[in-house]
């Protein structure tokens, strides 16, 4: 298990308090375990609060023990309620804030009006914008363990050539990739930050039931075991001939990437054949054109008018009617960060060190669906791979 080192943390909390002064902010209060993670190292129940200035201040209300072995923040204190925290603040020499940022997209409403309540009552904004443009960029750090979740992905596609068989469900193939996963360190949890979206470890469709739309912001979404749940693999028994979708994260010491591979059993019918060679010519364009200063939306566009060229209007990101506004989404500890390869973001600019998972996608109903993903951070000169597994069409 690794510990965020204290320099990690404290360039986080830098950027973001740089931010903060442009926008006036005093105090940063944080709630959402994958933001407490991200700048104290920890999950315990509590709150961080970062000024504009000087050091964060982590007050736990439980537990207490386990945030000061697992934070290297200098100030972590205990909370008894949220009475006390104007008084906490005052004890490390914090001023309550004139201006509160709070997770406003995440938070709901009543903690969030305690927690106004609590620290003064005064102005209030949006602190999530801010913390999104820090989480988008990556250190050296945050990348080399996402490479190692990359490790893992590829344990997970090698086990998938292994067990993906005739007359299986795709449950029962789902089930022996998350047990592999899980054996080798998988997390287990994997944290969306928009308001119900869930995911398990991933999805795994055969046939038709790839097609099948969901309620989830993502081109598939598959039947599921049930209408409580709504995506994911079901009971549908693989045939042979038929394209066979494994998309999985991998999450690893609190990061993950997100790779998606093709398979059949037997040969896959021409027009599906080609669908795929062509989802990976749209992932060539993406690597010939993306640099830093190229805006996400600029992207989007040339990528989507490349599948529209080839043919694929109107099963490009989800079948006709389903078709979401995005190719690729940022990653890292939540699978929907910066940067949205997707419509609308023309003002938004990318930079170096920033990761993305990357999905063209063909959708047809009735017969399934074929596509390719994997996730990438941005250098000065263009690309670089987290997933590296082999983009063959598998065939068994």
């Amino acid at each position: 298990m690794r510990i965020t080192p204290k320099s990690e943390l404290d360039l986080r909390t830098a950027r973001l308090q740089q931010l903060m002064s442009q926008q006036g902010v005093d105090g940063a209060v944080l709630l959402q375990n994958a933001d407490l993670f991200y700048f104290t190292g920890s999950i315990q129940q509590g709150v961080c609060y970062i000024p504009a200035s000087g050091e964060p201040l982590y007050l736990v209300r439980k537990d207490f023990g386990r945030a000061r072995m697992e934070s290297g923040l200098k100030q972590i204190a205990p909370l008894a309620s949220l009475k006390g925290v104007a008084g906490a603040l005052n004890d490390h020499n914090i001023p309550l804030p004139h201006k509160a940022g709070f997770e406003l997209d995440v938070l709901p409403v009543a903690i969030f009006e305690r927690w106004h309540k609590a620290l003064g009552g005064g102005e209030h904004c949006d602190i999530t914008p801010l913390i999104r443009r820090v989480k988008a960029i990556k250190s050296d750090y945050e990348i080399a363990i996402m490479k190692d979740c990359g490790l893992l992905m590829d344990k997970i596609y090698q086990r998938a050539k292994e067990v993906i068989q005739v007359g299986k469900t795709d449950l029962e193939v789902s089930a022996e990739l998350e047990f592999l996963a899980r054996k080798e360190g998988h997390q287990g949890v994997t944290r969306f930050r928009s308001f119900n979206s869930e995911l398990f470890y991933g999805h795994m469709f055969s046939g038709a039931d790839a097609a099948v739309p969901a309620y989830l912001d993502a081109p598939l979404g598959g039947l599921g075991l049930n209408s409580s749940i709504g995506q994911g693999a079901s009971y549908k028994k693989i045939a042979p001939n038929e394209p066979i979708i494994v998309d999985f994260v991998a999450a690893f010491d609190g990061y993950m990437v997100d790779m998606t591979r093709t398979f059949v059993v037997g040969k896959l019918p021409a027009k599906l054949g080609k669908a795929y060679e062509d989802m990976r010519r749209v992932q060539q364009r993406l690597a010939e054109i993306t640099r830093p200063g190229v805006a996400w939306g600029d992207i989007y566009q040339q990528c989507y008018d490349f599948a529209v060229e080839l043919g694929y209007k109107d099963h490009f990101m989800g079948n006709a009617g389903a078709q979401v506004s995005f190719i690729g989404h940022g990653i890292g500890v939540e699978i929907d960060e910066f940067p949205f390869i997707a419509r609308g973001f023309d003002d938004q600019l990318l930079e170096e060190k920033m990761c993305f998972a990357f999905e063209p996608k063909a959708v047809f109903v009735g017969e399934g669906a074929v596509g390719i993903e994997n996730t990438f951070w941005v250098e000065a000169d263009g690309l670089r791979r987290l997933t590296y597994s082999d983009e063959q069409l598998v065939e068994l």
